[in-house]
């Protein structure tokens, strides 16, 4: 590795971060110690270009363009001196074996500990039970993962499947304990001796981490099998069970919808000055996506690459349009000295980020998954006719689920029915709950419903707020779609759909795999097909 000081060349610095992420391919990149990218799901490019390291990443939360001008070897990782477009001082960036900063020593020696008091807290507090089978070994060919402990609890010829996490184990992880819980009880019930019935399911949680959990676990099928969710105090060894069934107010919100064209209108200037900009015969593939009433984001197959304000000038009362190009990290103001620049990017972007664009170059990877749901936008009504293309939403602004993102598409259906969309371009283990987070909140938002006119009509929060003009929205509990192309949908998906209630009126959608060049539908799943 280069030392501090050390001239080495764009190629050298690639290389050498390049050797150092295929060593550690679970590495994380910091930035004053806050984690931007985890390494496991970011995507990135690094090589030469025009005599600099150009070190790029993006995932679906963020993207970031780097000249690295330098290396710096340390104990267990690397430090990377960069320089932004635009800003005048370097940043150093940090690449370390993991997200999780406990040394792998650390980390399952923590796991063995947690291991050792659910196994003795259970003990405790179901007496007459035998705790029994209770690892954390990797199994990949199920799903399963270190971070979550898994058992049985046995008594007769009655058993329970218990899983748990441990509060030293990321956010992330610990939400997704209820995905992994439910393949556990597959797991147990399709290789449980015949006599032996597995009825149900404990998941234990962090203290104070059951929230998300909660929320998932009302909207499974209490036919299916005894779900049951504690909290668990690793200090006190104290067990506490949760009511999910009464969990009080979701995290769901709705602003005002604003007018998309007046947007448009109030930016049209620069709007017209950036499509002046971009390749002959490219203005007809640009999308204007108004994200609030004075900025609009001008997109190409989902990746947004300029944006226009339109906001009071600096040294006036008059409103004036600001434009960026770029996008996250790299948003650079437009000025005349930087105009070329920003042409050339145009002209590198417009030639890459089409469906005959080469697989190794970073802007046809970038957000595969916006790119993705800009295919089906365009398509909406013919690959699915039951739903209103015109209504159409998309990342919906104003709907809140916490950390979880936003939503992907949200519509109507023929019989003003709402639809919640949510896409993945690969494969995602945790999209079935993930999506039923979004589905929870646009049903809670629906059922908010309020008299007007003297009560003649309930309107929902949606009509309240002016979505859907003109439109009734019915009061029917929404439609949830889940689309991806075929090979990308995780086998273990259908497992966890299966066990949702039959109040979750759910379709998976498998998409054709090369869906830039034609996107159609290969096959599809419903939920009165499916039966646990």
């Amino acid at each position: 590795m280069g030392q501090a000081g050390t001239a080495a060349s764009p190629d050298q610095l690639a290389k050498e971060i390049e050797a150092y992420l295929a060593k550690h391919p679970a590495a994380a990149l910091l930035e004053d110690g806050r984690v931007l990218f985890d390494m496991r799901t970011a995507r990135y490019s690094i090589g030469e270009s025009h005599g600099r390291c150009l070190f790029q990443l993006w995932s679906e939360e963020r993207n970031l363009l780097r000249t690295v001008t330098e290396v710096e070897s340390r104990a267990q990782s690397i430090r990377l001196l960069t320089r932004r477009m635009g800003a005048p001082k370097a940043q150093a960036l940090e690449l370390v074996p993991t997200s999780d900063r406990r040394t792998p020593t650390a980390r399952d020696a923590a796991r063995r500990s947690y291991q050792r008091l659910l196994e003795r807290v259970l003990t405790r507090a179901f007496l007459g039970a035998k705790v029994d089978g209770f690892r954390s070994a990797m199994d990949l060919e199920h799903s399963f993962g270190p971070a979550y402990i898994r058992g049985r609890m046995l008594r007769g010829t009655f058993a329970e499947a218990v899983i748990g996490v441990s509060a030293a184990e990321s956010a992330a992880i610990v939400d997704g304990v209820l995905t992994l819980g439910v393949l556990w009880l597959d797991y147990c019930r399709k290789h449980a001796e015949s006599r032996r019935h597995f009825g149900g399911l404990k998941v234990i949680v962090p203290a104070g981490a059951w929230r998300t959990t909660a929320e998932r676990m009302a909207w499974l099928n209490a036919a299916s099998a005894e779900f049951q969710l504690f909290t668990l105090d690793e200090r006190t060894e104290e067990l506490a069970p949760v009511d999910f069934r009464d969990i009080g107010n979701l995290d769901a919100r709705l602003v005002h919808a604003f007018s998309s064209a007046a947007a448009v209108e109030r930016c049209q200037a620069g709007i017209d000055r950036l499509l002046s900009m971009v390749p002959q015969g490219g203005a007809n593939r640009v999308e204007m996506r108004p994200r609030s009433p004075s900025e609009v984001g001008l997109l190409l197959h989902g990746l947004e690459f300029a944006r226009v304000r339109h906001a009071a000038a600096s040294d006036s009362f008059a409103r004036t349009n600001e434009i960026t190009f770029g996008a996250g990290a790299n948003e650079t103001p437009l000025t005349e000295e930087n105009e070329s620049l920003c042409r050339s990017l145009l002209a590198r972007l417009f030639t890459s980020r089409c469906a005959d664009g080469l697989h190794n170059d970073a802007l046809f990877r970038l957000q595969p998954e916006r790119w993705l749901e800009a295919r089906l936008r365009e398509n909406l009504e013919e690959l699915l006719p039951p739903l209103r293309g015109d209504l159409l939403h998309t990342q919906v602004p104003a709907l809140s689920a916490g950390d979880r993102g936003m939503l992907d598409l949200l519509t109507l259906d023929r019989e003003g029915r709402l639809a919640v969309i949510e896409l993945k371009a690969d494969e995602d283990l945790h999209l079935p709950l993930q999506a039923l987070d979004y589905w929870i909140r646009v049903r809670a938002l629906n059922a908010d419903r309020q008299g007007v006119g003297g009560g003649a009509h309930a309107l929902s929060a949606f009509e309240r707020q002016g979505y859907f003009a003109g439109v009734e929205v019915s009061p029917r509990a929404p439609r949830l779609l889940l689309a991806a192309p075929a090979l990308r949908i995780h086998p273990a998906n259908e497992t966890v759909l299966r066990f949702f209630s039959p109040q979750v009126e759910w379709e998976l959608i498998a998409l054709t795999e090369r869906w830039r060049h034609e996107l159609k539908v290969v096959f599809r799943k419903r939920s009165r097909d499916v039966r646990n």
